[in-house]
């Protein structure tokens, strides 16, 4: 179920609405004048809804790509790309 509040709650129980969204990572919806206003939320839930918007953005890209092309890949092929892609970049980190 949706927590929904007045955007006032945020000034007036800032400390209420912070333990909420940590406690149920979901986010908080604020209402001005009974219409939504804005959405407060934890970094961990924001930084999570952009890995899955980065992820799902990549797949729909493979997908179009798979739709116009005829060119594939065998799985040798990608994990030894990515563990290429991996060693270098924890040879940049060192």
């Amino acid at each position: 179920m949706p927590h929904i509040r007045p955007v006032s709650d945020l000034r007036n129980n800032f400390a209420d609405i912070s333990r909420t969204v940590h406690e149920s990572a979901e986010p908080v919806f604020l209402t001005k004048n009974g219409y939504g206003d804005m959405v407060v939320m934890s970094m961990e839930a924001f930084e999570r809804l952009q890995f899955d918007s980065e992820v799902y953005f990549k797949l729909k890209e493979a997908e179009l790509e798979a739709k116009t092309t005829g060119k594939r890949f065998t799985h040798n092929e990608v994990f030894s790309a990515l563990r290429r892609k991996l060693q270098e970049k924890a040879a940049e980190d060192v």
